[in-house]
């Protein structure tokens, strides 16, 4: 009996399979790199307002990773409300023109991609220790440029403000100097002023 057609076991065909697509509407496999990003967002300040916002992430399986809400104009009836979230540039793009979409935004703005764009993010860090423990704890908060807000014999409270890669850099490095608990703002945003 001559074999003609491949062996199912045979290298070739399965090399052939294990690249050939899942399905006939594969257009080929998009791996975009998730990343993260920070709209700042003026709305209205109106009842519902907020609400609506985090409906529009919670129906379409969006998370918020940082939200914080503000009135900022009372005149003008606003409120900036800032919000970090995560995705692939696609879904970032999705959630930038959703949220111009509502009908109570007045202005998003990317400040991730935005050169003016400033972030900031404040956080109070309580540490318990004794010894060189607490001396080092002391030491890194003022290179960190932490303030003590609070100091008992058997610890501190900082108060840290920065980005918040720089906040979660200083709370790596207490954690093994007692860190205890943490409490953090969400991030805030603000465009730098025009020069000239």
């Amino acid at each position: 009996m001559a074999k003609t057609d491949l062996d199912a076991t045979s290298p070739a065909l399965l090399s052939a399979t294990a690249s050939a697509p899942a399905s006939a509407y594969d257009m080929g496999a998009r791996t975009e790199v998730e990343g993260a990003a920070t709209f700042a967002v003026l709305v209205d300040n109106e009842p519902g307002v907020l609400h609506r916002v985090v409906g529009l992430f919670a129906a379409r399986g969006y998370n918020i990773e940082s939200l914080t809400v503000a009135e900022t104009d009372r005149g003008r009836h606003t409120s900036r409300i800032t919000i970090v979230t995560r995705g692939t540039p696609h879904v970032l793009s999705q959630i930038e023109a959703q949220l111009k979409k509502m009908v109570s935004t007045r202005q998003v703005q990317n400040v991730t991609t935005d050169p003016n764009g400033v972030e900031r993010e404040l956080a109070l860090v309580k540490v318990r220790n004794a010894g060189s423990d607490r001396l080092e704890a002391k030491l890194l908060a003022d290179i960190f440029r932490a303030k003590v807000i609070d100091t008992t014999t058997t610890g501190f409270i900082f108060e840290i403000t920065g980005a918040p890669a720089k906040i979660d850099k200083f709370v790596g490095l207490m954690a093994p100097l007692g860190l205890v608990e943490v409490s953090r703002t969400g991030v805030l945003s603000i465009e730098r002023a025009a020069e000239g």
